[in-house]
């Protein structure tokens, strides 16, 4: 089941996290799967993607910031 849009964010920034963590501490990289290989390859683009996005990502806080003001 995908992520509910009132948590999309918090919950993939934990599982993102979790990920970001095994491949600075080389956990759980060292055997992986042709799917993992190939989900890490995507996962890899899709970050790229999202850094591609941060100017708008910054958009989107300010404008939830000044509401909130």
């Amino acid at each position: 089941m995908g992520n509910m849009s009132y948590c999309r964010f918090e919950n993939t920034l934990a599982d993102m996290r979790d990920c970001l963590s095994a491949l600075q501490n080389g956990l759980d990289v060292e055997e992986l799967s042709e799917y993992e290989i190939s989900a890490l390859r995507i996962f890899a683009g899709m970050a790229q993607a999202i850094a591609d996005y941060e100017e708008q990502i910054e958009n989107i806080i300010e404008e939830y910031e000044q509401v909130g003001e």
